[in-house]
Order: C-alpha cells, then structure tokens, then sequence
C-alpha cells in the first residue's frame, strides 16, 4: 500500500528557512486540507444519517485512535457535554495505552490488535452503537482490530484515514479518506493529517447534535453554564429569543438553569 502521509515533504532544509517561511509554507499546506475533507462529504453524510438514526434510539458514538489520532476523539468527545447538554457517555473518546497517553506517549500501545476491543467492551459497546476509527496511516493495530471486532456484531462502523486504499478504509463500513498528501515535515501526521480529521470530527459530532435538536436557531441552548463567559451568552441567547431585558433574561436563566429551560418557560408564560 502507498502510504502518502509517510512521502518525503515537498520541502527540503527546512533548517536553513528563515522563521517566515516556514510559517507562509506550513500555512500553505494547510490551506489543501479543506479541499481533501471538502471530497470526502458524500462518505461522512451516509455515516452520519445512519448513526443519527442509532442516537435517535438509544445508540451512543464512539471514537478511538492512537497518539494524535487518539487525542483528537478525545477531546471532540469531551466537548460534546459542555457544548451541546449530552450526557458523558452519549459520545465516548478512547486512546490506546489509556487515559495516561493523552498526555505521554505510551510505547507500543497502539500495536496491540485486541485492546481496542477490550476498552471498548469496557464500556458496554453493542450492536445499537457507532464506532468511528481514526488513524492518519489507516494501519494502526489498535484500531484496526476494535473496527473488526465491531463489524461482527452489528456496530456501525466508519474509518477516518489519510491513505487511499488502507486497511482501514476497506474494513470499515464507511470510509471517509481525506488525501492531504505529504506533510511540511515528513511524516508528521500531527500536521495536515491531524486537521483534516479534527475537521471531519467536526462536522460528524455538530450535524449529529443538530439532529438530536440540541441546537436551535444557530445557538447552543442546551450548553452547560459553567463559567462566567457561558453565562453571559447564555443570557445574550435569552434576551435574543425572548427580547426581554438583561436583568429578567439573568433571572430566567437562574430559575431555569438553562437557555432552552428558559426561553421554553418565557414562552408558556405568555
């Protein structure tokens, strides 16, 4: 298999550059991500309609990786609460090696076939769940083995990988292949390689909250109210939706605990 995120980087000495150029190629690179990811929509939409479909019911979504890959589930996991109201476990980050390779790298953890099925197995995962594989190579053992095991009892699978033609893309049901090509410094896959799946991990996580109604208008009113910056939008939505003042869109909100609990109340009022 050609790997094109392991080819040489189309620039050379990068030592002898001077700190702009780096930064105008590093830069120039990135700006071909969008337009990989961009070819890959058709894929994400056939996965996303079918895995809205087993959130609608009761599935859950989710993601492992290794290093980066990883990483990146990781954190589109954890934002899915405080940004969108869900519970913890409706969208689950796993990383090989453990919640301790988030931070440090953990040496051959990615290279194990059968761990990726054990952590997920952790966490109860059935045939009503969805389970998205994310690796820049699309080789990654750890992945690679939970997405096999998963197809053999029913989970909904998909593959977010860099390589045409991966392991990855021909084992999982979906596959969502963004090409972005070598990166600025050869093989670093944190690079062009990582933003592109941060991207499409994006997209995968909004459009599937917008379908559970965890979105209104364009706002997010079931977003948890855990600081002070949160509160003050939160209280901009309801005096937004509600065209009340300030101070009664606070006293709402601190009633209700919610800009949704809120503007829901204010119109049943009325």
């Amino acid at each position: 298999m050609k790997k094109t995120t392991e080819e040489s980087s189309k620039y050379n000495h990068l030592e002898k550059m001077s700190v702009l150029e780096i930064l105008q190629h590093i830069n120039a690179e990135d700006k071909t991500v969008p337009l990989a990811v961009e070819k890959c929509l058709p894929n994400i939409e056939r996965f996303v309609v079918l895995a809205l479909n087993r959130l609608k019911k009761g599935g859950r979504l989710f993601y492992i990786g290794a290093g980066t890959s990883g990483r990146l589930g990781i954190v589109d996991a954890s934002e899915c609460p405080p940004t969108f109201g869900v519970s913890h476990d409706l969208v689950v980050g796993l990383i090989a090696g453990g919640d301790s390779a988030i931070r440090k790298a953990v040496e051959f953890a990615e290279d194990d076939t059968e761990q990726g099925w054990i952590d997920l197995m952790a966490h109860q995962i059935s045939k009503n769940d969805c389970l998205v594989g994310i690796a820049a190579s699309g080789t990654t053992p750890y992945v690679l083995g939970a997405i096999k095991k998963a197809n053999s009892i029913g989970v909904l699978t998909a593959g977010i990988s860099c390589n045409e033609g991966s392991p990855l893309s021909q084992l999982a049901q979906h596959e969502i292949t963004a090409v972005v090509g070598p990166e600025f410094v050869t093989g670093s896959t944190r690079m062009k390689a990582g933003t592109a799946q941060k991207l499409i991990l994006n997209m995968i996580s909004t459009s599937l909250m917008i379908g559970l109604e965890r979105v209104k208008g364009n706002k997010m009113v079931d977003m948890q109210l855990s600081n002070n910056k949160l509160v003050d939008r939160g209280i901009k939505m309801v005096m937004s939706e509600t065209k009340v003042d300030e101070n009664t869109a606070k006293q709402l909100l601190d009633k209700y605990g919610s800009v949704r609990g809120a503007i829901t109340a204010f119109n049943n009022s009325k």
